[in-house]
């Protein structure tokens, strides 16, 4: 009874399987979907429309929200759900996908949801002539013995050609010539391809050394495409003397199998080969024989042993096979061949792998559970090695949710902050069950969108520069300062001159402004005594949308610099003759003789003026006041003193460095204002040498002329002074003009404070007796009260 419905139960179990294994091998055996594409297309090129193929309707896109995913590797398609096209997201390099590999078939899936459903498709990459073929070098040199006989078959290296189909490499020529041919030799594995093919030059006629020791020929090898592309290698000749045997391998073939993890340095296997001849014909080196950069890079032998050593690190899930020739060539050039395969042998060595299928960056600051990334793990080693599981840090505002076939979603927990934190970093950690455990980490950098709402602000209401006058242009004079607390384009603050409010004042060739720093410069020099003080308002202005803006005031304080030396008004020093002062020789001790008035363009300590005496005829008679530049007797006058007196005064400004300027006085002892001045001769006349007689005859001649002479002025004189003392003296220089009044003199004794003020003209050098009386100088306000009288 129990063994009868114990049957009964494992019937029904085996029909569920059977079911089961039939519903597998119906979906199975469904065929994927092709859609051609041709290689370096444009990013957003067409590709296809599936709508047919997933039997939607284009209303029924946005519900089910399909989405092109691919396992394992990066999606380079793009599902427009407007118009269900299927569209490249980049461009397709065949040959960095597929390499060698025909057809080039990438499969992808149209993930479906609301129901969960994949739709199986593969897109087949088409060729297209892209690649020229390529010689890995650039020159060959052949040494052929000269003992060679005519149909001998050189073996050149064949060249590479990334493109396949009738694009790939399909011929080669060589330059004419007379001693060679070009012949195509089949891969030793039977291949017949073109591009498979090994070039040889076969030798038609004998090789003299004596008539021509070397030979240049240029091997070209043309592809299939249209139009054609071409590559060339140069062969250079060396006819050597005999050498008649050729190394030879001990095997034609060599196969060995390398774990992937062995260690560097490590001999992986030795190639031997024999050369039946002596000498330097029968050493022999060994060298690889046209072989890929990869394998240069991986795998190093030993030219003299024939050992082949590991050099880089193995990988059985990137290249699984390295076929790898080799060349024995001898002293005399002879070549032989062998081939080595490498088996790469598999371990457990695969960290698992992350895939980003998109990711939303930057989000904005108040939407919250906002999809962040999609992506996709996978592991190529299999069992417990490859079952992986995902994480994230606990402390942060976001969560990992799982969907099928080992895709997540990461998506933010409420609305974000912007003003509290704007950037995040998340790690996301892959971790598999083999042991050891393999990990890998990926990090995603998610910001935080911002709106412009903040002005920029001025680290100072308003700036005060000083800059001092002269400077040299394009100075550097200070600058200003904004921040603003946006980011990215709306925290970029551009500074700019604002338009004067003095429409007169030309500001843009004053001063200038660095647009991105702040910074001020004077584009010419500046001159304190014409302009003292310049302000104006500088704007600041960021990059957001609408721009924001703000202002400050800047106040540049021009310094005055000793630039200008002192200018004396009075005396003037321009006259066609020096005017002289006039002082009574009855004047008293600090008499006022004459008054130095002289100004300073520049400002401050710069225009203090002092005044000095620097040299005088008759020292300690006179003196001059260091500040107010007042001339006055240092003590009583005397007969003894001369009647003539010349003063230089030096007038200096209290700058750094000091500047000055000389003026001279003339001075003239009188016993009265009214007394004429007869011009003294600078210097007497030599006597003349004469007998005694004549000598006295001289004496007495004068002695009675000049009592004559004084009669004569006597009279003169008191006829002057009836006259009003009207008389002239011709040639005199007076100022003209107006002389300003605060200038003059008004509070003391001398002679610039009295009602008249008399000016003499000397006349030096004339030698002659002439003279001419002075002529009253009336003040402006005493000759107007007389015109009014």
């Amino acid at each position: 009874m129990e063994a009868g419905e114990g049957k009964e139960r494992f019937q029904k179990q085996r029909q569920v399987l059977i079911f089961f294994v039939l519903l597998g091998i119906a979906r199975a055996g469904s065929e994927p979907r092709h859609y051609p594409v041709a290689e370096e297309m444009e990013s957003g090129s067409f590709v296809a429309n599936l709508l047919k193929d997933l039997g939607l309707e284009v209303d029924e896109l946005a519900a089910r929200g399909p989405r092109v995913v691919s396992k394992g590797k990066k999606v380079r398609l793009h599902f427009d759900r407007q118009t269900g096209d299927l569209l490249l997201d980049e461009k397709l390099d065949r040959e960095e996908l597929c390499g060698p590999t025909e057809p080039c078939v990438l499969p992808f899936q149209v993930l479906l949801e609301n129901p969960l459903e994949f739709f199986q498709a593969e897109l087949r990459i088409r060729d297209i002539n892209d690649h020229s073929p390529v010689f890995l070098d650039k020159e060959i040199i052949l040494k052929i013995s000269e003992s060679i006989t005519p149909g001998t078959a050189f073996l050149i290296e064949r060249a590479q050609d990334l493109d396949v189909g009738s694009n790939s490499l399909q011929s080669y020529t060589v330059s004419p010539n007379s001693h060679f041919h070009l012949k195509l030799q089949d891969s030793p594995d039977g291949i017949i391809l073109p591009q498979l093919k090994y070039p040889e030059l076969v030798l038609d006629k004998t090789l003299d050394r004596e008539e021509q020791p070397e030979l240049s020929l240029t091997i070209t090898a043309l592809d299939g495409g249209s139009p054609p592309r071409s590559g060339t290698v140069q062969i250079h000749i060396l006819v050597l003397d005999i050498n008649d045997n050729a190394p030879e391998f001990t095997q034609s073939l060599y196969e060995v199998q390398v774990l992937e993890n062995s260690p560097l340095n490590s001999v992986i296997v030795t190639v031997s080969a024999s050369d039946l001849d002596t000498g330097n014909f029968g050493t022999i080196s060994y060298a690889f024989f046209h072989v890929s950069e990869e394998i240069r890079k991986t795998f190093q032998l030993n030219p003299i042993t024939g050992d082949i050593q590991l050099v880089k690190y193995l990988n059985f899930e990137a290249i699984n096979t390295y076929e790898v020739d080799i060349e024995a060539k001898d002293g005399g050039g002879l070549l032989g061949k062998s081939t080595v395969i490498v088996q790469v042998v598999d371990v457990n060595d695969n960290p698992p792998e992350l895939t980003l299928s998109s990711i939303t960056s930057p989000i904005p600051e108040n939407s919250p559970d906002t999809v962040v990334a999609v992506f996709s793990v996978s592991d190529l080693d299999s069992g417990d090695n490859g079952r992986m599981m995902c994480s994230i840090e606990n402390d942060l505002p976001f969560l990992l949710k799982s969907s099928v076939e080992n895709f997540y979603t990461l998506v933010s927990q409420g609305a974000l902050d912007r003003e509290s934190r704007a950037e995040y970093n998340i790690t996301i950690t892959v971790t598999d069950l083999g042991t050891p455990r393999l990990k890998t980490q990926h990090n995603i950098t998610v910001l935080v969108s911002d709106v412009n709402d903040n002005a920029p602000a001025f680290t100072q209401t308003s700036y005060t520069l000083f800059v001092r006058e002269n400077n040299s242009p394009a100075l550097h004079i200070g600058g200003v300062s904004a921040t603003d607390r946006d980011a990215g384009a709306n925290a970029q603050v551009t500074y700019s001159l604002l338009p004067p409010q003095d429409p007169h004042l030309p500001l843009a060739s004053l001063v200038s402004i660095n647009a991105d720093n702040g910074q001020l410069f004077a584009l010419r020099a500046l001159d304190y005594e014409a302009l003292q003080a310049l302000e104006f308002r500088v704007g600041a202005t960021d990059r957001g949308s609408p721009a924001l803006s703000s202002q400050a005031l800047v106040r540049v304080l021009v310094l005055d610099a000793n630039d200008n030396s002192p200018f004396v008004l009075y005396p003037l020093q321009n006259g066609s003759a020096p005017c002289t002062e006039l002082v009574p020789r009855a004047a008293e001790p600090g008499y006022l003789v004459s008054k130095v008035v002289a100004v300073d363009g520049d400002s401050g300590q710069n225009a203090w003026l002092s005044y000095q005496l620097l040299k005088a005829t008759e020292p300690g008679l006179f003196g001059v006041w260091a500040h107010n530049g007042e001339v006055r007797t240092a003590r009583l006058l005397s007969e003894r003193d001369a009647a003539k007196h010349r003063l230089l005064v030096l007038v200096k400004d209290n700058g750094e460095p000091p500047l000055s300027a000389s003026v001279t006085l003339h001075v003239l002892l009188v016993d009265g204002f009214s007394q004429p001045y007869l011009p003294l001769p600078e210097a007497a006349a030599e006597p003349a040498q004469a007998d005694p007689l004549t000598v006295y005859l001289v004496i007495a001649l004068a002695s009675v002329s000049s009592l004559f002479l004084f009669s004569v002025l006597a009279f003169v004189a008191v006829r002057l002074c009836r006259r009003g003392r009207a008389a002239s003296l011709g040639g005199c220089s007076v100022p003209e003009g107006h002389f300003p009044g605060h200038l003059v003199d008004v509070g003391g004794t001398g002679t610039l404070s009295q009602s008249y003020q008399y000016e003499v003209c000397l006349m030096g050098g004339s030698g002659t007796s002439d003279f001419k009386f002075l002529k009253p100088i009336l003040p402006n306000g005493l000759v107007q009260d007389a015109e009014q009288n």
